[in-house]
């Protein structure tokens, strides 16, 4: 292909695939910036609500096979140890130790895999995007409030002396998405998932569908609320991991996996590529040692700097990353 050839299916990528999640994150971002909008109501209903009837709906009339289920489940959990152990070795040697230390490596090893993974797979990716990224957020939601509770709180127990083992257990048991899963697999097994036509299957994916554009409002949102400061020039190592070593990563796991479908594994790699989540900010808020990095920014401003840094980075990363993926040339 020509160069002009690339540039142009670049940029087609890139209004296809990122340009409409990118608007509607916009739209969330100014609607911060003027109004005083607290997220935390919008994020609620996403969680306890939306966002458990897209996995429930999504899961329940996927076409992917049990097999496939099964792989993707055991691809993430790899490659999220993976990306913990690679994050937590560069970053020693960049010479960076706790408290700052876990909050680089939750913000390094956990992918934004919902409010912005979701939208992106499937545009790029179509149905079996889309089905794959809610895979990949379901099993990422358990390993987050279970290794990411632990990174987080190491060494600090919660004022009633819980442990913090024990308060992961406690959160993962208040997750609806788990019983999303749970719930939308035990149907397809009995064989009693309705007709996808029917009243009630089109009501869940009305809502469903409603998830989406609302879990970018809420990025947005919170992008703009993010106290940055001079923070950004702090998250040089956290950029690099996720822009670079994730994709590579992930890329590593695909291809010893053996993902059947290869639109699985390209999905597979964009989700594990995805930007920084919000998700650690409310992790070490909750569980952290609040004392800092070390230096003048605390770890609340670390963790919202990766995340707005790499969130700008993924799209210019994300588009060639599509491209290449589209093309064969990853997996």
């Amino acid at each position: 292909m020509t160069d002009l050839g690339t540039r142009m299916s670049l940029f087609s990528i890139f209004v296809t695939a990122l340009l409409p999640i990118l608007a509607i994150g916009a739209v969330g971002f100014a609607l911060g910036r003027v109004r005083d909008v607290d997220p935390e109501p919008l994020n609620t209903v996403t969680v306890y609500v939306l966002a458990p009837v897209l996995v429930f709906y999504s899961l329940a009339t996927t076409e992917l096979a049990g097999e496939t289920l099964a792989t993707i489940t055991a691809g993430v959990v790899v490659y999220h140890v993976a990306m913990l152990l690679v994050a937590g070795g560069i970053a020693r040697l960049a010479g960076v130790s706790e408290p700052l230390l876990g909050a680089l490596v939750l913000v390094a090893a956990f992918p934004n895999s919902g409010n912005y993974g979701i939208p992106v797979s499937s545009f790029a990716f179509g149905d079996t995007g889309r089905s794959t990224a809610v895979v990949y957020l379901a099993v990422q939601s358990v390993l987050i409030y279970t290794l990411g509770v632990y990174i987080a709180g190491r060494g600090t127990d919660r004022d009633d002396g819980a442990p913090g083992w024990r308060v992961g257990l406690e959160r993962i048991v208040r997750i609806p998405l788990v019983y999303a899963v749970v719930a939308a697999l035990a149907a397809r097994w009995l064989g009693v998932v309705p007709p996808t036509g029917v009243p009630a299957m089109e009501t869940l994916r009305l809502v469903g569908d409603s998830s989406i554009p609302m879990m970018l409002l809420i990025l947005g949102i919170q992008l703009a609320g993010a106290d940055l400061g001079s923070t950004l020039s702090e998250v040089g190592v956290v950029a690099a991991l996720k822009i670079v070593v994730a994709p590579a990563v992930a890329v590593g796991v695909a291809l010893v996996a053996g993902f059947g479908d290869p639109t699985v594994a390209r999905t597979f790699v964009l989700e594990s590529a995805m930007p920084a989540a919000v998700t650690p900010l409310i992790l070490v808020a909750e569980f952290g040692d609040a004392t800092g990095t070390g230096s003048a920014t605390s770890l609340a401003e670390f963790v919202s700097a990766a995340v707005f840094a790499t969130t700008l980075l993924s799209v210019p990363a994300l588009s060639v990353l599509i491209y290449l993926l589209n093309h064969g040339f990853v997996v």
